[in-house]
């Protein structure tokens, strides 16, 4: 028996990354992300840890291999307002959340289920008590006067803008994201505002970052293509997400009309009137109109096009449909037309072009606003026949290399987004209808009069030359 006990020890010792936590084997590769984003205020009013910790295997249930969490450093209280965007210690959590050894258990807990930990970073700024303003004011930016400043244009007066000109903070900022990676085992970052932060810095953080030996995932919170010069491997998709509204509520227009003659405070007077007609050399008077016009959902394959124009092999843009900035102003239930909508948005969203991201309440159809400053309840056990379209939808995705790496080729329609991903010699047809009326569908050539599989229900279905589809209906066969 002892014979064996060594390599059994040695294999435990590189599952448990030789210091007694649980490293994963691999990180996912950025086309097969299924990202599920933590917000802890939605999960408990304090000790948030312990409350997500209870809901990891929910999280794992759902399909997630990525969980990201929103900034989890302790937070200044300085002119701040509760943002967690506003970090006083780069190496301490916020104690509203619980302890560095409740968040390093959590870590573990998830690299158990075999999901990977990354953390929001916000290296742009700082809270006005933050100690290196005091130790280290020359890491600041300063007007005219001599005032350290908050970052120009944007309004965010609770933070202090760093400057990245100083190699002094640079690495400070650079050795303090080791910490996560090396102390606390954390599998990349999800960097915050990277737009506002120099190209050179990025390219040096994570340069060193990938040196430390640990595979990580890199995500920037920008559509900066330099971004992936940098060695980021994915970024952000707000093109697609405005397209998708503008197909969803149409586009404002405003219209010059003549206004009809009876209606004209200037009548013509006898002969003119009779004859309807205008004085001569009067021009007609003109009213503006406001009108609400459709946007065709083949504009979609231009916004994914556009999005994907350049980038190197290998790098995505996470797409989405909500997260914590945008659930502030709507819920995606209420935004595309219910629960039905919201699903058919997130097909769309994410079929077409992966990563795939899930702000943490959006399966269960939260349909409220979230204001990420403060403590929103979350009702876990609602809407569950939703976690389960959500928890499908992920499995399809995850089960199918297709859809996450195919060629994509689109069949144009105002009303329904039809498409194709071709991978060797898998292919699967996606149809969405991203309108709140029946439609019917116009099946590809290819498709019509042969037997498929239906990925979601897993049952045999067969085309004709059209589909009918309910309102919000999505069907993915191969």
């Amino acid at each position: 028996m002892k014979k064996y006990l060594l390599p059994i020890l040695c294999l435990l010792a590189v599952a448990c990354g030789g210091n007694g936590k649980t490293a994963l084997t691999s990180i996912p590769a950025p086309e097969d992300v299924v990202m599920y984003q933590i917000n802890p205020r939605n999960f408990a009013p304090d000790h948030s840890f312990q409350a997500v910790s209870a809901r990891l295997d929910a999280i794992q249930d759902l399909g997630a291999n990525v969980v990201w969490f929103m900034p989890i450093c302790e937070i200044g209280v300085e002119k701040a307002v509760q943002s967690p965007y506003c970090v006083k210690n780069y190496t301490a959590v916020n104690p509203e959340f619980g302890t560095l050894e409740d968040f390093k258990a959590l870590v573990d807990g998830a690299h158990k289920r075999g999901m990977a930990v990354i953390i929001d970073w916000v290296a742009n700024h700082t809270s006005w008590d933050n100690p290196w303003i005091k130790d280290h004011p020359e890491w600041y930016t300063h007007n005219e006067a001599g005032d350290i400043i908050s970052p120009a244009g944007t309004g965010w007066n609770d933070v202090a803008d760093l400057n990245f000109d100083n190699p002094d903070l640079c690495q400070a900022m650079i050795d303090a994201m080791k910490f996560w990676v090396e102390e606390v085992g954390v599998d990349g970052f999800r960097c915050d505002a990277a737009d506002y932060v120099p190209f050179e810095f990025w390219k040096d953080c994570v340069a060193q970052l990938r040196a430390t030996g640990h595979e990580l995932l890199m995500l920037a919170e920008g559509q900066r293509k330099d971004h992936f010069d940098a060695d980021f491997d994915m970024n952000y998709a707000w093109g697609w997400l405005s397209a998708l509204r503008r197909v969803y509520t149409g586009v404002t227009e405003t219209i010059q009309q003549p206004v009809p003659q009876r209606q004209q405070g200037n009548r013509p007077q006898g002969q003119n009137a009779r004859q309807g007609n205008r004085p001569q050399g009067q021009q007609p008077q003109m009213r503006t109109r406001t009108v609400n016009r459709a946007v065709p959902v083949s504009t979609l394959f231009a916004s994914d096009s556009s999005e994907y124009a350049g980038l190197p092999a290998g790098r995505v843009k996470l797409r989405f449909t909500t997260n914590h900035d945008e659930h502030v102003k709507n819920s995606p239930v209420r935004e595309f037309f219910g629960n039905d909508g919201s699903v058919a948005a997130f097909v769309a969203t994410t079929f077409i072009h992966g990563g795939m991201l899930i702000y943490g309440c959006q399966e269960v159809g939260y349909p409220g606003k979230i204001n990420f400053f403060r403590y929103a309840e979350i009702d876990w056990d609602a809407n569950p026949d939703m976690f389960n379209a959500y928890k499908q939808i992920v499995r399809v995705f995850k089960e199918t290399p297709a859809i996450r790496r195919g060629a994509l080729v689109p069949y144009p329609h105002n009303d329904i987004l039809i498409f194709e991903r071709v991978l060797d010699n898998e292919k699967v047809l996606v149809m969405v209808n991203m309108r709140d009326t029946q439609l019917d569908a116009p099946v590809p050539a290819a498709w019509q009069g042969r037997t498929a599989t239906d990925l979601i229900t897993r049952k045999s279905v067969s085309f004709g030359e059209t589909e009918r589809l309910r309102p919000f209906e999505y069907v993915i066969v191969k």
